[in-house]
């Protein structure tokens, strides 16, 4: 594949950033990362209008998976990326779905969709009582390809996973994911609401109190 590489981005430490390709074809993430980072001032661009394929995620930590994808944006597009592997971690499932929330079904023989994985996860917690979970989220910023210094920064958002599904926003594990703090699941919430609470939310408001260090 043509790397498709833009010069418009910042390349080094110290460079102010305004332009940022997301290292991910999630539409979901790419709406909410795209609100979240207009109010500072930063462009986000999907990889996927720079036809940048989706980058392998082989590792077992959160943290080396979003270093990988950004990474990978960054070589075939010139501009700092911006990555994020997340994924629902269940107490009664020792962590899991984990980093193969994504995928969770498909391990097990089924599809790769939303639905599929919300029905593995409901079967997998009959007749448990212990229902806590939690979003978790790792952001990795790199300047470039080969940052030295990439920023990490993480969030976490605790909750309990439903028996049935409420809601009709929101992605992923959304309609189970139950906020007792908000008496609502994470797919009832208005955009706007979720935008401001969020792992996603509270990673990037870490990873954003940093920028100002790199301007």
């Amino acid at each position: 594949m043509n790397e498709v590489r833009q010069d418009d981005g910042a390349h080094a430490s110290g460079a102010a950033l305004k332009k940022v390709v997301l290292a991910s074809n999630n539409a979901g993430k790419l709406r909410e990362f795209a609100a979240l980072l207009d109010a500072a001032g930063i462009e986000l661009i999907a990889q996927s209008t720079l036809n940048v394929p989706e980058a392998e995620e082989p590792h077992p930590t959160f943290v080396e998976n979003a270093l990988a994808k950004a990474r990978h944006a960054a070589k075939l597009t010139g501009l700092p990326a911006l990555a994020d592997d997340s994924g629902l971690c269940v107490r009664a499932l020792r962590g899991a779905p984990g980093v193969y929330s994504a995928r969770y079904a498909q391990l097990a023989g089924g599809e790769k969709s939303d639905a599929a994985n919300n029905a593995r996860l409901v079967a997998a917690l009959q007749g448990e009582t212990d229902r806590r979970g939690y979003y978790y989220c790792v952001l990795a910023l790199v300047r470039h390809a080969d940052d030295p210094e990439p920023l990490i920064a993480e969030g976490r958002w605790q909750g309990e996973i439903l028996a049935a599904p409420r809601g009709e926003h929101g992605f992923g594990y959304d309609p189970y994911f139950f906020l007792p703090s908000l008496n609502a699941s994470a797919a009832e919430l208005a955009p706007a609401v979720k935008n401001a609470s969020s792992h996603r939310a509270i990673a990037l408001r870490h990873l954003l109190a940093r920028l100002p260090e790199e301007a």
